[in-house]
């Protein structure tokens, strides 16, 4: 498998649940500004969507849109522990995390990275999150992951839109369950692992 990345974007998630499945994979690079790779060919003819993350499949198909890439990787990795069972309510609970990262914190954060963003309405977002961030910090209440004990696909895409909030000026001090959760996930080694090959990168 391929991953098709930007350092510090949300490819960072497919980046990291990887390395926890411990599967095989090479990084390549984009220009996300120019649509270009490293090599300099163009990006387009990979994802015609032009977004990462994009995993290249060993049968030369292509997999796009982070949430479903994550699923796709912690299934052929079932030891792993990364994902429940199809079909099982366990599963319907990380699928249910996974979407509210995706449409409720990911998407959110959006406007705070462009700069043609008025600062007012800019102000407006980061009230946004805050709610949606004490709705995290309350799920995490006596917990150390978000569907309790085990760590599972929905923490990794948590923990990389949550790595956001200090490029942005949001201090996660104010969620003290959510600072901790953060803690937490950046101890484990396959985190550490991708953030510094993606740093090198």
């Amino acid at each position: 498998m391929k991953l098709y990345y930007k350092p510090g974007a949300c490819s960072l998630s497919p980046h990291i649940v990887l390395r926890e499945a411990g599967l095989p994979f090479d990084l390549v690079k984009v220009d996300l500004a120019k649509k270009v790779l490293e090599d300099g060919s163009d990006f387009l003819a990979v994802n015609p969507k032009g977004q990462v993350p994009t995993l290249a499949l060993g049968d030369g198909g292509i997999l796009t849109e982070g949430p479903v890439i994550v699923q796709y990787v912690a299934d052929k990795a079932p030891g792993s522990g990364l994902i429940p069972a199809a079909g099982t309510i366990a599963r319907y609970r990380v699928q249910e995390w996974l979407n509210f990262v995706s449409s409720e914190l990911h998407k959110t954060f959006s406007p705070l990275f462009r700069p043609n963003t008025p600062d007012a309405y800019k102000e407006i977002v980061k009230q946004t999150l805050a709610a949606k961030f004490g709705v995290l910090d309350r799920q995490l209440d006596g917990k150390p992951f978000l569907t309790g004990e085990a760590f599972t696909v929905a923490d990794v895409y948590a923990f990389v839109v949550l790595g956001w909030a200090p490029r942005v000026g949001i201090d996660l001090a104010s969620w003290p369950n959510l600072a901790a959760f953060v803690e937490r996930v950046a101890a484990r080694p396959a985190v550490k692992e991708a953030l510094a090959a993606e740093a090198q990168g």
